[in-house]
This record gives structure tokens, C-alpha cells and sequence, in this order.
């Protein structure tokens, strides 16, 4: 009998970027560095300032980790704007271990908090819970965004077939199956067609069919 073995060519998955952000260099590098060895792409910034230039440049990490205590802004700062406007999941470093400081970084949405200093092999488990984290946080953000969607079509749909029933004077069923009708002979979505009716009304123009009065006067 004879075995054939093919060969698979397997695409290793792209690095994990990180963005590390510290005043202090001797860590910022030391950090870095071991990061960079344990497999992952990082990207270093010593201040708040210059972690927002990076970012208005239009890069985004996959995690962000921060200092919470650094000069003019603190890392909290950072991490409410990247919580609230960019949905960029991060984690805290700090020298201080205080339960205040704890909660207060769970309440702006860290993922990880880590206490120095520290060594790559203690901060890498924690790294990975905070991606593993991220990802299911983005999973229910994209469900929750479809939902809303799909809830939206049907308000529409509802909403365009009312529209239809008061200018046709015809049943929900009737105005239903026109909406319906109109949006296959056009080969556009039902959803489509209800929002654009819903959102324009009255320069919209639909097949309807004729009452039996109006068919005979023609």
C-alpha cells in the first residue's frame, strides 16, 4: 500500500502589535526588547504626546500597555480616549499596587494590570488574556452592531409598509406584498427599498395597482 503525503505550506499568523508606553527609558527598552523576542511587533512611545502622534498617524495596536503614572498626562488619560473613541483594548503597568488605582483602571476598561518591575516571562500571560479578552469584546461589539442593524431593516420595513397602507389605502398584507414586489422587480434588498421610502417619501414612485374605480375611467 502505498502512503502519498502532501505537503502544506502553513502561513504562520502576522505578529501582535503592541504599543508600550513609559517615561522611563531604561524599561521602556528592557520591556521592548523581551517583547519583541517573546514573538510580538512592538511599538514604543515615552510619553502620552507622543503615543496620540503615533496614533494620528492612523496605526492602531492590537493592545496597548501603559504606564499610569507619567509626567503632564497619565496613562489613564490615554487609556479613557482609547477606550471611548477608538475601541483600542489596553492593559496598565505601574509601580503601585493599590486597589484604588486597581479599580479605577477597571473602571476605564483595562484588560491586565501589572505591577513593576517585572520580567517578559510574567508580563507575556498576561499580554495574552488581555488579546484573548479583546477579541471576544470586538465579537460582541460586531454581534450587537448586526443586531441593531437587523432591528433597524424591520423598524423600516414596518414603517415603509404603514407609508404604503395610508397612500394606497390598502391592507397591511397589500402594502407588504407592493413593498415587496417593487423591491424584486428593481432587484434591490426589501430593507433597502424600506429606507430609502422611509427616508424619502415623497419622490419615491411605486406600481401600485389600480382601484376598480380608477380602472374605469380609463
Amino acid at each position: 500500500m502505498t502512503t502519498i503525503r502532501t505537503a502544506v505550506n502553513i502561513i504562520p499568523a502576522p505578529a501582535k502589535r503592541l504599543l508600550l508606553v513609559d517615561d522611563d527609558r531604561l524599561v521602556l527598552v528592557t520591556i521592548a526588547r523581551g517583547l519583541i523576542q517573546a514573538g510580538y511587533a512592538v511599538m514604543t512611545a515615552e510619553s502620552v504626546e507622543e503615543a496620540e502622534a503615533w496614533l494620528a498617524g492612523g496605526d492602531r495596536p492590537d493592545l496597548a500597555i501603559l504606564d499610569m503614572r507619567m509626567p503632564d498626562q497619565g496613562g489613564l488619560q490615554l487609556a479613557q480616549r482609547l477606550h471611548e473613541l477608538d475601541h483600542i483594548p489596553f492593559m496598565i503597568l505601574s509601580a503601585y499596587s493599590e486597589p484604588q488605582m486597581v479599580a479605577q483602571a477597571s473602571h476605564c476598561g483595562a484588560l491586565g494590570y501589572a505591577v513593576k518591575p517585572l520580567d517578559v516571562a510574567q508580563l507575556v500571560p498576561t499580554i495574552e488574556a488581555a488579546l484573548a479578552r479583546a477579541d471576544e469584546l470586538q465579537e460582541l461589539r460586531v454581534t450587537r452592531q448586526q443586531l441593531q442593524k437587523a432591528l433597524d431593516a424591520e423598524r423600516n420595513i414596518s414603517v415603509a409598509t404603514g407609508i404604503l397602507m395610508m397612500e394606497y389605502r390598502l391592507k397591511r398584507s397589500d402594502a407588504f406584498a407592493l413593498l415587496r414586489d417593487n423591491a424584486r422587480k428593481q432587484r434591490r434588498k426589501l430593507a433597502d427599498m424600506a429606507d430609502e421610502l422611509v427616508s424619502a417619501r415623497d419622490t419615491l414612485s411605486f406600481d401600485a395597482p389600480q382601484s376598480n374605480e380608477e380602472k374605469s375611467h380609463l
